[in-house]
């Protein structure tokens, strides 16, 4: 059964990095392989906590998910945008500095995907009128969004899977990623200059052109707007003190979800059709793939291969977890690879005696995949969603156009969060 399972789950890594066939087939595929031959069955599947579908992560993306649909009828994400080009005077670099710096914040407090579906867009418009290529615009908010998703538990899909995992809370994400983050989105902000070279020349007749927007316009339904605000602050607030509530976040996502479909009376076919289902199915048949490969034994026997490597030496498993998670997150989707080192990362917490020092694992890992997701077009869900609308407005981005940037923003990145790690986690622990 082991082998079985580990070739099943290869396969459909594989089909998945490769993109031969669409992942949400490659995934619910292989699921419905491991439970046809019996390697794991409907009690491990849909009902155990460490072997199946983990029903938190898939509810609470839903109930995000929901809200978010509701939110985009206000026009509130390009009054925004419109916002921050007249702010910037026109200014090109400036214009990328505010619409990077707004989508990373945004991308902490909604999921990251979302909120580049609700930006690119917009982006491309103010590029239009500026004048401007909008490529290094998208790439660049692409970027601050898998940044700045980091820095809370909803912010990036893969913080989601490692607090399900870890039992870490909303706050411990708030206290320990986003300090980290604050200092990355300032040595990113300095480095854009640099990086896109050459971007920021505009025709100073459609900057003037710009500057005329109103950017109150863009309000589609102020009161709308209000309610929306209104369940968003209270479902933050029940975010950080869920665990003073005891309402896991799932639950806190499907009540506000509900309370503002309510208030809102928005056609169900409106914040429905914002639910990416295809995401969350693939979400289940990965978790029912991993979970067969935990219910066989080979995540605690790859645990205790990783301490053999390191001979359990924590700091050093530390860099290991951070170095190797930013490559492979490059290469493939950070979700799938944080699905299948969760469990990992669990078994090599339970040999570790000071808390601290257990926990710098799940942010090693956290802070590996977040950023590695950067490195390549493919590395995050975000960047495949950014190239397929720059490509449907006949700005295709190449892969290695995406890569030349992405390897060099994960390798600063990196850089700065493994002295931040060190630091927090061993010297002055």
């Amino acid at each position: 059964m082991t082998i079985i399972a580990v070739a099943v789950f290869v396969i459909a890594y594989v089909l998945i990095a490769t993109e031969w066939t669409h992942k949400l087939l490659a995934a619910l595929g292989g699921a419905a392989v491991l439970l046809a031959l019996g390697v794991t069955d409907s009690e491990h599947a849909f009902y155990s906590a460490e072997t199946g579908v983990d029903w938190n992560v898939i509810f609470l993306l839903f109930g995000m998910m929901a809200i978010v649909g509701v939110l985009r009828r206000t026009g509130v994400f390009e009054y925004v945008a419109i916002w921050a080009a007249k702010r910037a005077g026109g200014s090109p670099l400036r214009v990328m500095i505010l619409l990077t710096l707004i989508t990373a914040t945004a991308s902490a407090f909604l999921d990251n995907v979302t909120t580049v579906l609700l930006i690119a867009p917009v982006t491309l418009l103010v590029c239009d009128r500026l004048g401007v290529d909008p490529i290094p615009f998208l790439i660049a908010e692409v970027m601050a969004s898998n940044i700045g998703g980091a820095a809370t538990l909803i912010g990036d899909p893969p913080n989601i899977i490692i607090a399900s995992r870890s039992g870490l809370s909303f706050n411990d994400f708030l206290v320990h990623m986003a300090p980290l983050v604050v200092i990355e989105m300032v040595v990113f902000t300095l480095v854009l200059p640099r990086l896109f070279k050459g971007s920021f020349t505009a025709d100073p007749d459609r900057v003037a052109s710009v500057l005329r927007l109103n950017e109150r316009e863009a309000i589609e339904d102020r009161g709308l707007l209000i309610k929306c605000g209104a369940v968003l602050l209270l479902v933050f607030v029940g975010f950080v003190s869920h665990s003073f509530l005891h309402l896991e976040p799932a639950v806190v996502a499907l009540l506000g979800a509900g309370v503002l479909v309510l208030i809102s009376k928005v056609p169900t076919r409106d914040y429905m059709a914002a639910v990416e289902w295809q995401t969350l199915l693939f979400f289940a048949g990965l978790f029912i793939m991993v979970g067969a490969l935990v219910k066989t034994g080979v995540v605690a026997d790859l645990a205790k291969q990783v301490g053999a490597v390191t001979e359990g030496h924590v700091l050093l498993t530390v860099m290991l977890i951070l170095v190797v998670s930013a490559v492979l997150s490059g290469v493939i989707d950070n979700i799938p690879y944080v699905a299948t080192m969760s469990p990992v990362v669990l078994e090599l917490t339970r040999s570790v005696a000071d808390p601290a020092q257990a926990q710098a694992f799940w942010w090693a890992l956290a802070i590996g995949a977040d950023f590695g997701g950067n490195a390549t077009a493919v590395g995050a869900s975000a960047n495949v969603v950014v190239i397929g609308l720059a490509l449907r407005a006949g700005h295709p981005i190449s892969f290695w156009a995406f890569t030349r940037k992405g390897v060099v923003i994960t390798a600063i990145t990196i850089a700065v969060a493994a002295p931040y790690l060190w630091l927090r986690y061993f010297a002055f622990s």
